[in-house]
């Protein structure tokens, strides 16, 4: 491992550099311009997990850029959609993750949250057609799948978006907690684990989606305060982190058995590093990857390069991190994958290297990445891309990113 890490990216750089140079350039990229009872719990038996296509290949595609999307009528949505496909399909992904419910809203129709304002600037708004419905029927038909993102808990940051009175946050506020202005659901209400799941059990039957997928947001807080009621009232004997731990894994198992019973799979996307999990956000991933009934993967986010160093700590970088994670028991029929930060080309990753001629000025980071990972847990390592405009429409780094994803359509 150690030496992957001095050694890795100069060896792998060439290796992409020389496919480069025989290699067409891809085509240019377009700029993109509350029921009234919870869920009842699903039955025991239930179809296998969506299956996943083979090298699972996939890219982010979050709220920032939804920002910046027209969603004025069904045509000119589906008309953006067809060139998110193209792109995906000129690197050789065929996921998309794409952010369906990031503030306790949806880009779909529901019975559990309002449409987001994202659709029409408005929050509750009807755009007037279903956007979820639109990209599933195009992605399909281009042999594209695509899992539902979702923030399980978060409702609002930095007061964004304004809250329609179909929030939840407002329709049940003893459900809400709050941080430094920002608003989440209680994660120690069972009636709030059961209203997540209530929603994942719609989105699943409503939709052909092909997973759900959630990400690293679960507490938001280490500080007492934050539920120094619930926890007082819960009168357990655990502590007050394990308890905690206790209320997010009761919140992974049900969404787990909910997209289960539909033949969804079901994953989780962690920090990075494995200890920041469990101490921080109270997210026992161990646990997760080596039992069966909590996620169908995880994919911790390892958006350090290979070569990252901190004042001469190398321990967050890439390689380390992916070993560590490489080396936790896991149980049959459980996926390890990765994420791997695009947003960082061009910018680095913070540590002491940095500049021309380091790895994300390389216009071959990501593609270094995937080869290292290959050699690091198996063949054909499930991949994610942290996120589609860093790639596609990146303003800052445009000819860097172009090399990016022509290094990518290389090793994929």
């Amino acid at each position: 491992m150690a030496g992957l890490r001095r050694l890795g990216w100069a060896v792998l750089g060439l290796g992409v550099l020389a496919l480069l140079l025989v290699l067409p350039a891809l085509p240019p990229v377009r700029p993109a311009a509350t029921p009234e009872t919870a869920a009842t719990a699903p039955p025991s038996a239930s179809p296998s997990p969506t299956a996943v296509p083979a090298g699972y290949r996939a890219v982010w595609i979050s709220y920032l850029e939804w920002q910046q999307w027209d969603f004025s009528s069904a045509q000119v949505f589906s008309d953006q959609v067809s060139l998110l496909l193209d792109n995906l399909q000129s690197i050789g992904a065929n996921v998309l993750l794409a952010h369906l419910r990031p503030f306790g809203d949806a880009l779909y129709p529901s019975n559990y949250y309002p449409f987001s304002d994202l659709c029409t600037g408005t929050q509750g708004q009807d755009p007037g057609y279903d956007p979820l419905a639109l990209l599933l029927e195009a992605a399909h038909a281009r042999g594209i799948q695509v899992e539902g993102w979702i923030n399980p808990y978060r409702i609002q940051a930095g007061g964004s978006p304004v809250l329609c009175q179909a929030s939840p946050a407002l329709v049940h506020p003893d459900w809400v907690r709050e941080v430094n202005g920002d608003l989440y659901l209680n994660p120690a209400d069972p009636a709030v684990r059961d209203y997540i799941a209530g929603a994942v059990a719609e989105l699943c039957q409503n939709y052909p989606i092909d997973g759900i997928h959630f990400d690293d947001y679960f507490y938001p807080t280490t500080d007492p305060a934050f539920d120094a009621a619930d926890y007082a009232a819960a009168g357990t004997d655990l502590s007050r982190e394990d308890w905690r731990r206790e209320n997010v894994n009761a919140l992974i198992r049900l969404c787990h058995q909910t997209a289960a019973a539909a033949g969804v799979r079901f994953g989780v996307a962690p920090q990075g590093d494995p200890d920041s999990n469990y101490a921080g956000q109270y997210s026992d991933v161990a646990l997760w990857l080596s039992q069966p009934g909590y996620v169908d993967y995880l994919m911790p986010q390892l958006y350090w390069g290979l070569d990252y160093t901190l004042s001469g700590d190398s321990s967050h970088s890439l390689a380390s991190l992916a070993g560590r994670w490489a080396a936790l028991d896991r149980a049959e029929g459980v996926s390890l994958y990765f994420g791997l930060g695009a947003y960082r080309i061009g910018e680095g990753d913070g540590g002491d290297l940095s500049g021309p001629g380091t790895e994300w000025q390389s216009g071959a980071a990501l593609a270094g990445q995937v080869t290292a990972l290959a050699q690091i847990a198996g063949p054909d390592p499930g991949i994610a891309l942290y996120r589609y405009d860093s790639l596609f429409a990146n303003r800052l780094w445009p000819t860097l990113a172009a090399q990016e994803r022509t290094a990518l359509a290389a090793v994929w």
